[in-house]
């Protein structure tokens, strides 16, 4: 591929918090938060951007990647990550008897979620690993989605790029209705499984690296290896804010 051309919206956290406060029940729409992994895979997978493309939003996640932004291409973006958007939203928006859907996490972690925020419509489904390659548990998992709906929010915590697969599925089925994010780890880093990096390393977009510490193994293919592919590919991908 020659080049991207890719359209991010002018939302930061709070900023977007609010878009979601207000979005309802009465339509469906879904969220995507790249990252510097989902920009590389973007370029090179033209299934993956169709799943961007059919996103009602589309949210810079990474502190890093917006540094890198203003240094190469001179252009600000604001940044909303998926973790505090998460948070931001459990915590702020969502009232204890709003319909919520999880997939994805342990029963653990929706067990504490629900304790802790007093949630008392929170239904989880849990896929098993390699589900997305599998028309039956897909076809489970999209069911249980919108059996629950219409929902104030459905979090897809599955990973990427199953969770934009289940996403753009359920766009295109038209049965649910409300709000769905592309989450990724975000509940793990919610309810302590993972710890989150310093402030000091969130703001100056360094938070990759402690994550590299954190779990050596797992990380190192993304962050050192793919990871820096995007000094290059940035110089060819045209970037710019939608209205």
């Amino acid at each position: 591929m020659t080049g991207l051309n890719l359209q991010l919206d002018n939302y930061d956290t709070s900023e977007f918090t609010e878009v979601a406060a207000q979005f309802g029940q009465d339509k469906y729409g879904y969220v995507v938060t790249p990252n510097v992994d989902h920009i590389i895979r973007l370029y090179d997978d033209a299934k993956f951007r169709a799943l961007y493309d059919d996103a009602s939003y589309r949210l810079l996640d990474s502190r890093f990647l917006s540094h890198l932004i203003r240094l190469i291409k001179q252009q600000r973006f604001p940044v909303c990550t998926g973790s505090d958007l998460t948070e931001n939203i459990i915590s702020r928006v969502v009232k204890p008897d709003d319909e919520l859907v999880v997939i994805g996490g342990s029963d653990e972690q929706i067990e504490q979620l629900r304790e802790r925020y007093n949630l008392s419509r929170l239904h989880h489904h849990n896929p098993p690993m390699g589900f997305v390659k599998n028309p039956e548990m897909v076809e489970t998992c999209l069911q249980f989605i919108e059996s629950h709906s219409p929902f104030r929010f459905c979090f897809l915590a599955v990973g990427s790029p199953r969770q934009e697969v289940l996403a753009q599925h359920l766009k295109e089925r038209g049965i649910a209705r409300g709000m769905a994010l592309c989450i990724g780890a975000s509940i793990d880093f919610l309810t302590g499984n993972e710890n989150r990096a310093p402030v000091w390393m969130q703001r100056t977009g360094t938070e990759w690296l402690f994550r590299l510490f954190q779990a050596p193994r797992r990380m190192a293919g993304r962050y050192l290896v793919r990871g820096p592919r995007i000094f290059r590919l940035l110089l060819k991908i045209n970037l710019e804010l939608r209205k």
